[in-house]
């Protein structure tokens, strides 16, 4: 029953009768970004309620006055202790805490993939059976390509999640139950109550009031600067601004600037930003004050009138409010004859700030880091060995992801370090299935891992056992989809170093200039099937022992011009059925001191002496024919196989546009007035495409990117230009003299406009070489 102030507070707990407790006091924190705690001093005449009729069970206070509900809070309660026994009445003491406020119990490791921040954040409520949750969303925001969730709680996942993507969340209560809503603009605020304030010591009767009010200005950052890094786009700048507003008392130069600003996407980027300069400025406009007010909470707004400075009767919203109440007479005997009191102390910013948590906070924990390289596994789709992109980035299962299936949906793309990586040439291996890595993480920061090792383990055991082989450095690869490998081994022990070289298939070596072999030993070939060589020039051979060949078939010989052989001492040539010797012209042989043809018994024999004919009969003219021989019939060589060159970038042309600055006597204009100065160039959608400072010389480099001209703009410091569609010809006839030598790859040009003004000039329709990747 209500005392004469009208205030009464009752409580209802589980399934507990109403009349069960009776509230003797209670404190209400609440906050935007956090569940709320509420505590509750409670008496009972019942000396021993049971703990599970109460503990985690659900819990609601209600806020009357004059018999009129003002204010509703229900949750769960979390904390449940016994006190004090008196003569009719047991004291208790209640914690009560949102559904939301299990999700810090809970601690989890997991990997999201290609989803918005909304449905990874409903993913994890609906988890913890939480389904009265919206999001009153204005805008866009983008997928997560790879959000870990790394030895952090869920609570810690969700508002860390919200506060990067600058969502804020409050309560909103009904009837035995609440919604929590997520927002990321102040329109999604709830107009709340007209509250007067309160000069004198008025009385609830005439309403709700504001019986103090402070109002504060602080110095915060005055702009927000972030940048990061694309393996995808290396050389651009990925940097953006955001200048913040309300500066009016405060240097404009307090600039911060982080890197990485945690996205690869300009509109992330742009998003971020803001939402950091938000962040950082939260509380640069603020105020504070105290009401009795029971309905105002989070995620509201009220309006403040009456106060003698008329600039702060305007909308406010609640960013965080205090509320407690007593009521002794619920004590009866033991509590005394104070009134029933309620009031609160509160935050504010003005109600059309949209409030974002800064991250650091007790609201927005930073983001778990990982304090080392890890172990993960290669993983990848059923029945493949080697899965890789075009990158060759490769998927991952890390151990402590008891979500992941081990295939090629466990993980991100995640890079892989190489011992060499250059502009197409370096070393590539990509580790495969099943093989065990060592991941580091960009930063410490889980959502960026990349490969930096490789490792053995009991089952993916060393090429060759250990320690036996200790001395042996090995590269052994493993046939893809089949049996067998290729090996290039160094042994390095004393006495038996080797280079050892295996092959599975086949060695193709191409050699652009000379190759020089000296073995200062023996050298051992053993070919199985053929061997073809071909030389376009000329083949030298010397051999200074013997020469031995050993032909087991046929041996053809082709000389297109002339043979010649000269031996030191003899020429012996055994055939075993017949030497046949045709030329064309005529044969001379030619011996120092005779000559002998011998064949059946009879002979001819030249010397010094005279001519010898012996035989059995000697027949000058008396018919018959000359014999035959078989007659030339030698095969060609067959020419080698063709060596499969590697294949190099190669020049092509490509249509480009570049941008440029102009302005009548650019040098001296850029060096005198901007010299070290900071410009950035925009396009239209706001993204930066270029930035830096002037060089001493005034030359602004140059943007060159695909496709059609757009319109860009120059920011240098207060002065902006905007771009202007010229043709690269028109410039160059407009502004060359004499003394020029024009390039279309000249870093500047001068530019001769009527009005002497500066223009960013969008030179096209010229070609660029570019290599093709």
């Amino acid at each position: 029953m209500a005392d004469s102030t009208g205030l009464q507070f009752t409580v209802k707990v589980g399934a507990l009768p109403e009349s069960t407790f009776v509230v003797a006091e209670f404190a209400l924190d609440e906050g935007l970004n956090r569940p709320f705690n509420l505590r509750l001093e409670l008496a009972s005449s019942q000396p021993d309620i049971d703990f599970g009729a109460v503990l985690d069970q659900p819990c609601e206070l209600l806020v009357w006055y004059n018999g009129e509900l003002q204010r509703r809070v229900c949750g769960v309660v979390s904390d449940f202790a016994q006190g004090d026994s008196g003569f009719r009445r047991t004291r208790y003491q209640l914690m009560v805490q949102p559904a939301l406020w299990r999700l810090s119990l809970r601690q989890n490791s997991r990997i999201f993939q290609a989803q918005k921040p909304d449905e990874i954040l409903s993913i994890i409520l609906q988890e913890h059976g939480i389904t009265d949750y919206a999001f009153a969303l204005k805008n866009e925001h983008a997928k997560r390509e790879y959000c870990v969730q790394y030895r952090e709680t869920d609570l810690d996942l969700v508002n860390r999640l919200a506060a990067e993507e600058g969502m804020f969340y409050f309560h909103e209560f009904e009837a035995g139950k609440y919604r929590i809503v997520f927002a990321d603009d102040a329109a999604a605020l709830t107009a709340g109550p007209e509250l007067f304030f309160n000069l004198g010591n008025r009385s609830l009767e005439q309403g709700p009031y504001v019986r103090q009010f402070h109002y504060r200005e602080a110095v915060r950052p005055s702009d927000v600067e972030l940048k990061d890094y694309s393996f995808k786009t290396p050389a651009y700048g990925l940097s953006h601004k955001k200048q913040g507003s309300e500066l009016e008392h405060q240097r404009d130069t307090y600039q911060h600037f982080d890197f990485p600003g945690r996205y690869k996407q300009d509109p992330s980027g742009k998003a971020f930003a803001q939402h950091r300069l938000d962040a950082l400025r939260n509380d640069a406009v603020a105020g504070s004050g105290k009401s009795n007010s029971a309905a105002l909470l989070p995620g509201q707004t009220f309006s403040l009138t009456e106060h003698p400075n008329g600039s702060l009767n305007t909308d406010w919203q609640i960013v965080h409010i205090q509320h407690t109440g007593e009521q002794p007479q619920a004590l009866e005997e033991e509590g005394g004859s104070g009134p029933t009191v309620y009031h609160n102390e509160f935050g504010v910013v003005k109600a059309s700030t949209t409030w974002r948590a800064r991250i650091g906070s007790p609201e927005a924990p930073h983001k778990p880091m990982v304090d080392g390289p890890q172990i993960a596994i290669v993983v990848g789709p059923e029945g493949e060995e080697i899965y890789c992109d075009e990158h060759g980035r490769v998927k991952l299962q890390f151990p402590w992801d008891r979500y992941g299936s081990s295939n090629d949906q466990s993980s991100c793309w995640v890079r892989v370090s190489q011992g060499w990586a250059g502009g197409q040439y370096g070393m590539m291996a990509i580790p495969r299935i099943g093989h065990e890595v060592i991941v580091s993480f960009l930063e410490g920061d889980p959502d960026q891992p990349i490969i930096t090792g490789r490792t053995y383990h009991a089952t993916n055991r060393p090429p060759y056992e250990l320690p036996a082989n200790k001395t042996r450095t090995v590269l052994r690869t493993e046939t893809h989809q089949g049996e067998g490998f290729n090996e290039l081994r160094f042994e390095d022990q004393a006495g038996q170093e080797e280079i050892y070289i295996h092959g599975q298939k086949d060695l193709n070596v191409l050699i652009e200039n000379d190759a020089v072999w000296h073995i200062k030993h023996d050298q051992h070939t053993d070919i199985d099937n053929e061997r073809v060589t071909r030389i376009k020039a000329n083949d030298h051979l010397t051999v200074e022992g013997e020469k031995r060949d050993q032909i087991k078939a046929d041996y053809s010989l082709t000389v297109d011009a002339s043979m010649h052989q000269k031996l030191g001492q003899s020429l012996l040539v055994e055939a075993g059925q017949e030497v046949h010797i045709k030329v064309g012209d005529k044969l001379v042989l030619e011996a120092g001191s005779e000559i002998t043809l011998k064949g059946g018994g009879s002979f001819v024999k030249v010397d010094p002496s005279g001519i010898k004919l012996v035989g059995p009969a000697i027949k000058l003219n008396a018919g018959g024919s000359a014999g035959s021989g078989s007659g030339w019939a030698g095969k060609k060589p067959i020419d080698p196989k063709m060596l499969q060159s590697v294949s190099v970038p190669r020049e092509t042309v490509f249509q480009k546009s570049a941008l440029r600055f102009a302005a009548e006597h650019a040098n001296f204009f850029m060096s005198e007035q901007f010299m070290g100065a900071q410009y950035v160039i925009k396009d239209a959608q706001e993204n930066t495409v270029s930035s830096g400072r002037i060089s001493e010389d005034g030359k602004l480099p140059s943007y060159i990117h695909d496709g059609s001209p757009q319109e860009m703009t120059l920011y240098l410091g207060e002065l902006t230009w905007t771009s202007q569609e010229l043709p690269w010809e028109d410039v160059i006839e407009e502004n060359e003299t004499d003394d020029d030598e024009w390039s279309e790859l000249d870093e500047h040009y001068l530019a001769m406009l009527d009005d002497d003004s500066g223009s960013l000039l969008t030179a096209w329709g010229h070609d660029e070489i570019f290599k093709e990747v």
